[in-house]
C-alpha cells in the first residue's frame, strides 16, 4: 500500500521532491518504493524527464487505476471513522490563524458545542479531502478551489505595529521614519504596497528576517526585535493589552481572504453547521473592534504629533 501512494503522489506532483514532501517522507524512500513497485509488476512506470519525471504509458494508465482505487478507499475510511465517531469535527487550519485567532477563543465553541470532539490539523498546505482524514478547512486565499464547497468568512487589512518599547521606547513619528528601524518581514505579507499607500517610494525589503508563520514574526514583534506589518485578523489582544501599538493611520486591504472550504458531501452535516454558525458570530463581533482600530490608530497618530 505504502508503494502505492508514493507511486500515486509522484504521478501526480510528476516530481519526486514534491511527493516525498506531500507524503512527509524522505527522496529516497519514495524514489525506492517506486523501484520496487516497478519489480515487482514487471514493468517501467517512471522515467527522468530534466528535474521532474514522466511517467510511461503503462505509468499513466496504472496510475488513473491507482488514483481512483485510493479515493475509493479513503471514502470508505472517511464513513467507518465518521459512524464510529460521529461527533468528531476535523478541521485543518493555517498554524498562525490558528495560534492567534481559532485557539484563543476556541473555549467558547466548546463550551457551547460539548457533544462535538473537535481535532485541530495545523498545516500550511492545501487539503485533498479525498486522501486525507479532514472535514473542513480554513484557507486564506482566492476562494478558487474546484470541486469544493467555498464559503467567504471576512476580509484583512495591514498595518504597522510594534512594542512600545522598541528602540527605547522612542516610536516612528512619520513612515519615513521606519527607514531607522529593523523591518520583520512574512514570506505572506509584502511591505512595498504599505509602503505606496503612505506615500513611499520604496522597493520591498530584501534584508533582516523573515518568517514562514506569521505568528512567529508577530512575537518577535512583541519582544521588541522590530516592526511588523500586522493582519487585522491575527492582532488579536496585543493592541488592546498594549503589548504592541499600532503606527499611524495608514492600511491597505489584503488581496486575499479568508474562506471556510469542505466537501459537498459535508454540506448539511450538523456538527459543521455548528462550527460555521459560531465562526461567523465571532466574525460579526471582530467586526466591532475596527472602529476601536481606527480610534486607536487616530489617537496614537495625534500622540506623535504632539512628542
Amino acid at each position: 500500500m505504502q508503494a502505492l501512494r508514493a507511486f500515486e503522489a509522484a504521478a501526480r506532483e510528476r516530481s519526486l521532491s514534491r511527493a516525498a514532501g506531500s507524503l512527509h517522507l524522505t527522496h529516497g524512500a519514495i524514489s525506492h518504493q517506486i523501484k520496487a513497485l516497478e519489480a515487482d509488476l514487471g514493468v517501467r512506470l517512471v522515467e527522468r524527464a530534466g528535474r521532474g519525471i514522466r511517467l510511461t504509458d503503462e505509468g499513466e494508465r496504472f496510475a488513473a487505476r491507482v488514483r481512483a482505487s485510493l479515493a475509493e478507499l479513503a471514502a470508505a475510511v472517511r464513513e467507518v471513522v465518521d459512524r464510529a465517531n460521529p461527533r468528531q469535527l476535523r478541521v485543518s487550519v493555517m498554524p498562525s490563524f490558528a495560534a492567534r485567532w481559532l485557539l484563543p477563543r476556541i473555549g467558547g465553541f466548546l463550551a457551547a458545542h460539548p457533544d462535538i470532539d473537535f481535532d485541530v490539523r495545523a498545516n500550511n498546505a492545501l487539503v485533498d479531502f479525498e486522501r486525507e482524514d479532514v472535514d473542513v478547512a480554513i484557507r486564506l486565499g482566492s476562494g478558487d478551489y474546484p470541486g469544493l464547497s467555498t464559503e467567504h468568512l471576512m476580509g484583512d487589512i495591514y498595518f504597522p505595529v510594534c512594542s512600545p518599547k522598541i528602540a527605547g521606547g522612542r516610536l516612528p513619528a512619520k513612515p519615513a521614519d521606519l527607514d531607522r528601524y529593523l523591518l520583520l518581514r512574512s514570506e505572506r505579507e509584502f511591505w512595498q504596497p504599505w509602503f505606496a499607500a503612505a506615500g513611499l517610494d520604496w522597493p520591498e525589503p530584501t534584508r533582516g528576517p523573515i518568517f514562514n508563520d506569521t505568528s512567529h514574526m508577530m512575537q518577535a514583534a512583541i519582544e521588541g526585535q522590530g516592526v511588523a506589518l500586522a493582519r487585522s485578523s491575527l492582532i488579536g489582544n496585543d493592541l488592546v493589552n498594549g503589548t504592541l501599538v499600532r503606527l499611524f493611520d495608514v492600511t491597505v486591504t489584503s488581496p486575499h481572504n479568508y474562506f471556510l472550504v469542505y466537501p459537498p458531501r459535508l454540506a448539511n452535516a450538523p456538527k459543521l453547521a455548528r462550527f460555521r454558525d459560531w465562526l461567523k458570530s465571532e466574525i460579526a463581533r471582530d467586526d466591532g473592534g475596527s472602529a476601536w482600530l481606527k480610534k486607536n490608530a487616530s489617537r496614537a497618530s495625534r500622540a506623535r504629533r504632539r512628542r
